[in-house]
């Protein structure tokens, strides 16, 4: 048995030197006929190809903008131009019909110290009538909104950025915020006769003074709104609930930087 283990260790051996020999004489046979030093070792370009696979990435990506690099001006145009879109767009979008109706973020309810005439009135079988009223009130939203583009564009081109940077690296509708805190009373004010004209164009103050006149009658009480100050005020702040929309959708979504000062002073809040 012992023999034969020898034998077949032998055999192997034998086999395996001889292998090595016949690749000996290939190799040597490729050197002389090619040049080629099968002994060398090869190069391989995996590094090369990594580089140039992964270099138009870097290349091509955006490179990260320093936000120490930008000036406040640069800031405050690039956020001013973000409110003037989004002022544009919301404008847009809320005068129409059922701009103001059919949105649920924006639609404009029964005044809060009216609510009760609503009840009071569906409870006497005239629900149609403060349907009738609400649906007025967003109407004449809708009409006057289509004049709020310059009033706003005004108030945000004079309008004085301080502490831009903080405002930029703030959330998601800081610049909104700012604009609102800066300009509501002025807005108001230039506003709100544009509102006053479209309550009357779309016939929301008879239809109001009918409601509340039938209130009045039914409960022995002597309520007064003044639907001017009260659509002024949410057709303003629908506006800007438009407006802080666009500014989010600035901040979060690149492909929505359509201007290169949008997209420099945005891109520098990135990863904030």
């Amino acid at each position: 048995m012992m023999r034969k283990i020898i034998l077949l260790a032998g055999g192997l051996l034998f086999s395996v030197s001889t292998q090595a020999q016949i690749l000996d004489i290939i190799k040597s046979t490729v050197k002389d006929k090619t040049g080629i030093d099968l002994n060398a070792p090869i190069k391989t370009t995996t590094g090369a190809s990594t580089s140039t696979t992964t270099s138009p990435n870097t290349s091509t990506g955006a490179s990260p903008i320093n936000l120490e690099s930008l000036t406040s001006t640069q800031i405050s145009s690039g956020l001013k131009e973000a409110l003037s879109l989004g002022v544009n767009e919301g404008v847009k979008k809320l005068g129409v019909t059922d701009g103001f109706l059919k949105n649920e973020a924006v639609k404009i309810l029964m005044p809060e110290k009216l609510r009760k005439i609503d009840t009071t009135l569906r409870a006497v079988g005239l629900g149609s009538l403060a349907d009738q009223g609400v649906k007025l009130l967003n109407r004449a939203a809708e009409d006057a909104v289509t004049e709020a583009a310059p009033i706003f564009t005004k108030a945000i081109t004079s309008m004085t950025i301080t502490d831009a940077k903080n405002i930029l690296l703030g959330n998601d509708n800081a610049a909104t915020n700012y604009l609102q805190s800066k300009t509501q009373s002025q807005l108001f004010t230039a506003f709100q006769p544009k509102v006053k004209a479209s309550l009357g164009k779309v016939g929301a103050d008879k239809v109001w003074s009918n409601l509340i006149s039938k209130y009045n009658t039914f409960t022995g009480q002597s309520v007064t709104t003044d639907l001017n100050e009260y659509v002024t005020t949410e057709a303003i702040n629908g506006v800007f609930k438009m407006v802080a929309q666009k500014e989010n959708g600035i901040r979060n979504t690149p492909a929505m930087r359509t201007t290169s000062i949008l997209q420099k002073v945005f891109g520098a809040q990135d990863g904030k």
